[in-house]
């Protein structure tokens, strides 16, 4: 039976530096997030409501990254605020695609991207949330993935774990009979180090897959690189690969700095050889 209005769980939903896609599965959810508010107030959502109720919460749901030094702040007040805690998306989890500019100086970035540098205050790095704030649990993806979001709630609501798989994309593309797009067309592809929960949704249309989820549990990146070598990509493409949606990463990062590497050295030796 639903909980009445006295005794439903709160919840909330906040917003750090992200593109509120994370936010938009949720309420992409329709008919199934009607449902929920028969079992959980839905206490603060600025994306759906302007209702917005003060704390304490019983569940929080984090989407973004922490990227300046006001996210610094307002995730710790939520933390205190919520007695569980989920980050979820990539940008959450790992930093999103804007931690590409943490092995950059941060002064040029800001410098090239905005006209007026001297008004902008933001952090070196773009960084996950369990990096300033202990999580209660993470749910990959970008954006997240509508079954697992509903997966991860019930399972909360009924006080148990929640099942979510930790196997590679490679896995859903056999289960749904995708030919392997590295085999017959040599296309790279993320799929074998890549946590599943996509539905292997860019394999099924014959593009590699680019890494949303994030990596999977021990991920081997360097044998996947050398694949990619032996198969005709130079460094700073396979770079390029494991820079996306997950790039701060560390399976992704060591890859990535590891190619990079390779591709200075490279660039050294040609200059002495001339």
């Amino acid at each position: 039976m639903p909980s009445t209005r006295e005794t439903r769980p709160r919840l909330a939903v906040w917003k750090f530096s992200s593109c509120d896609g994370c936010q938009l599965t949720l309420l992409n959810c329709e008919d199934q997030l009607l449902e929920l508010t028969d079992y959980v107030e839905i206490s603060y959502f600025a994306e759906a409501s302007s209702d917005l109720q003060p704390g304490p919460y019983d569940v929080s749901l984090v989407e973004g990254s922490i990227a300046t030094p006001g996210d610094e702040q307002r995730i710790r007040e939520i933390r205190e605020q919520s007695k569980v805690l989920i980050a979820i998306g990539a940008c959450a989890t790992a930093g999103g695609v804007q931690a590409l500019r943490n092995t950059a100086a941060i002064d040029e970035v800001v410098a090239a991207v905005y006209p007026h540098p001297e008004h902008i205050s933001i952090l070196a790095t773009s960084t996950a949330i369990a990096d300033h704030v202990e999580v209660d649990g993470e749910l990959r993806g970008c954006p997240i993935d509508q079954d697992q979001l509903i997966e991860v709630v019930a399972a909360l609501l009924a006080s148990r774990p929640a099942r979510i798989s930790t196997t590679s994309v490679c896995t859903e593309c056999k289960a749904r009979g995708h030919p392997c797009i590295m085999v017959t067309a040599n296309t790279p592809c993320l799929g074998s180090v890549t946590q599943a929960g996509c539905g292997a949704l860019c394999p099924k249309f014959d593009r590699g897959c680019y890494g949303c989820f994030g990596p999977m549990e021990s991920p081997n990146t360097r044998a996947l690189a050398d694949h990619f070598s032996n198969g005709g990509l130079d460094e700073e493409a396979i770079t390029r690969l494991f820079q996306t949606f997950n790039a701060a990463s560390p399976p992704f990062a060591l890859e990535a700095e590891r190619q990079f590497v390779g591709q200075h050295r490279a660039g050294r030796s040609g200059k002495a050889e001339a």
